[in-house]
């Protein structure tokens, strides 16, 4: 159902080191790139995460409400995926644990603010 996600940036590098080396522990790495984005996933054809300077020219806002999840694969790789992100300079906005029966959940802000989600449904 979603082809892609597309989140910006004020620091198109920045953000660049960080989703290369967060991603790389769900097998996520970068599968198309144009100057001013760049696209992420685990396969062709698959559902994809894109980083960008906003086309506009102007500064990226981060949207209330909106969020990004990404999916740990078990409540360790959640755990792994916040941890890593907080290592990479995000902040918390949920430390990890079970919110309900059925899910596991962490959230940080990345370091251009954009809401991250780490989850596993139990």
């Amino acid at each position: 159902m979603i082809g892609y996600t597309t989140i910006g940036t004020k620091d198109l590098p920045g953000a660049i080191e960080f989703y290369d080396s967060l991603l790389s522990l769900v097998g996520g790495k970068r599968m198309m790139e144009l100057d001013r984005i760049k696209f992420y996933g685990t396969d062709a054809g698959g559902a994809m995460l894109a980083i960008c300077n906003p086309a506009d020219q102007n500064s990226h806002s981060c949207g209330n409400g909106q969020m990004v999840a990404i999916p740990g694969g078990t409540p360790e790789g959640a755990q792994a995926l916040y941890n890593k992100a907080i290592e990479l300079g995000a902040t918390d906005a949920g430390e990890p644990g079970q919110r309900a029966d059925f899910f596991y959940g962490s959230y940080v802000n990345d370091p251009d603010g954009n809401k991250l989600c780490f989850f596993h449904m139990t």
